[in-house]
């Protein structure tokens, strides 16, 4: 009963040795948060809610709020064919892989083996006459070799943790890249929309011009008015064309842009014109601590501390001793023919087959420097986390002072847009009856227009600025 006992308790302290880590304890480091928004608007302080908590939870189609069935179509057709995100897969993939490779540490692993030599000994044998006449002989070999090592400071164990860590930062990683693809696809389509109202009011400025340009030449013709009346509006054409070209180009590369997303080469994607949504839809932002547990970035970069921190304890562990059990069976004969009989067997276990315990004693510092190394990358990522929420916080306030300026921005433009209209009135009646010349009705109709086109480039911007404000909340609220 004694050896079995002895063996019950070699057991038992190998199971609790087996059951401790050397890694330090995980904390979320601290981050001054606020616990309010700078930006927010007073109205709705109080009333905002907090966002769902946790980054896998299913954000839903946040962009169905805009109610337009192409930026939708077009959302979704990015999430199956871009590019970028297809490379972020494989990168989970390679992740869940190296996974399973630090799990397969934690089981037994076993080898088969068959090899055949053939050997000349030497001819001198001591103790026997010099000068023997040793023939050659030949040697069969096959054998199964079993080999496991007992985790015994936690070093196999925290290398699992280690790549579950990373695979959770790329999972992460991969959630924050497709919502950054979504908001880039919404972008970029509110601002093809945007070009296309300015192209409108551009092109309906053109109409005009030109329509009162060919009735000036007209009355130059007949002597009614000076050459100065037509020259001036001429010169309003041309700058008027040249505005609508310069937007041309700009629609077109935002069309590329927005193809290139869609995993498309440009000249395969068009996007037929369209306006602009009447009005963005209103975004409770939450509470700035909601960041912390629905922002993709934020749990990648919290995960990625993970990491580092279970790395510490496999470089501890590297500092005390490493129990490897071994086994080795098999059959060897100096024949073929006899390899596979049973008095060819052969076996050998434990320190006979390896050696069964090792120590550190002399490595140069190399044990001390991969400690140092794990601790330095530690620091690194908590840095790293402390400033992903600080810019996480600060894309939330930039997104907010734009939608409560550009809000205020909408009610000043549609005063001096009614202002401009009334002042192009007034300046084409006065000069219908003979009481100015013409150039006050031009520069009345190009602030005018200027006036239009600032409001359709307010309009686009309060669209890109909410999906800006989406973005940054995490993707929906």
């Amino acid at each position: 009963m004694k050896p079995l006992r002895r063996a019950c308790v070699l057991a038992g302290v190998t199971a609790a040795l087996s059951a401790c880590s050397l890694a330090p304890p995980l904390e979320r480091p601290a981050v001054d948060m606020p616990a309010v928004y700078k930006e927010a608007l007073p109205p709705l302080e109080g009333q905002w809610k907090e966002a769902a908590p946790a980054d896998g939870l299913p954000r839903g189609d946040w962009w169905s709020v805009f109610g337009d069935p192409v930026l939708s179509a077009l959302i979704v057709e990015a999430g199956d064919a871009n590019q970028n995100l297809a490379a972020a897969t494989a990168r989970v993939e390679q992740s869940r892989a190296l996974v399973r490779t630090a799990k397969a540490a934690r089981l037994p692993r076993a080898d088969l083996g068959f090899g055949a030599a053939r050997a000349q000994p030497a001819n001198i044998i001591p103790g026997l006459p010099g000068n023997l006449d040793v023939p050659p002989f030949d040697l069969f070999q096959f054998d199964v070799t079993a080999s496991y090592e007992v985790d015994l400071f936690g070093r196999v164990r925290d290398g699992v943790r280690a790549s579950q860590a990373d695979l959770g930062a790329q999972q992460a990683l991969f959630e924050s890249l497709k919502l950054a693809l979504q908001a880039d696809v919404a972008r970029l389509y509110f601002l093809v929309r945007q070009a296309d109202a300015e192209l409108e009011v551009v092109r309906e400025a053109i109409r005009f011009r030109r329509e009162s340009l060919r009735i000036l030449e007209r009355r130059l013709a007949a002597g009614d008015i000076g050459e100065l009346d037509v020259v001036r509006p001429r010169s309003e054409l041309a700058n008027a064309r040249t505005d609508g070209l310069d937007l041309e180009r700009t629609r077109a590369q935002f069309e590329h842009a927005l193809a290139l997303l869609l995993g498309r080469a440009p000249a395969a994607f068009t996007l037929a014109p369209a306006r602009l949504p009447a009005a963005p839809p209103p975004v409770p932002a939450g509470l700035p601590s909601a960041l912390l547990e629905r922002r993709p970035d934020v749990a990648a970069a919290e995960r990625r501390l993970a990491a580092p921190n279970a790395r510490i304890g496999v470089a501890k562990a590297a500092f005390y001793p490493l129990l490897n059990l071994t086994a080795d069976a098999g059959l060897a004969a100096g024949d073929i023919g006899e390899l596979f009989k049973w008095s060819a067997r052969t076996w050998t276990l434990g320190p006979l087959a390896a050696t069964l315990v090792t120590l550190p004693i002399f490595d140069g510092g190399r044990n001390r420097a991969n400690l140092e190394r794990a601790e330095a990358a530690l620091a690194e990522e908590t840095a790293s986390y402390r400033q992903t929420v600080l810019g996480a916080v600060t894309e939330v306030e930039d997104a907010l002072v734009g939608l409560r300026t550009l809000g205020a921005q909408t009610d000043t433009v549609r005063v001096s847009q009614d202002t401009a209209a009334r002042a192009v009135s007034i300046a084409q009646r006065r000069y219908d009856a003979g009481a100015t010349g013409y150039l006050d009705v031009i520069d009345a109709q190009r602030e005018a227009l200027d006036i239009e086109r600032r409001q359709q480039q307010i309009a686009g911007a309060r669209l890109v600025t909410t999906v800006a404000l989406i973005r940054a909340l995490g993707g929906g609220w």
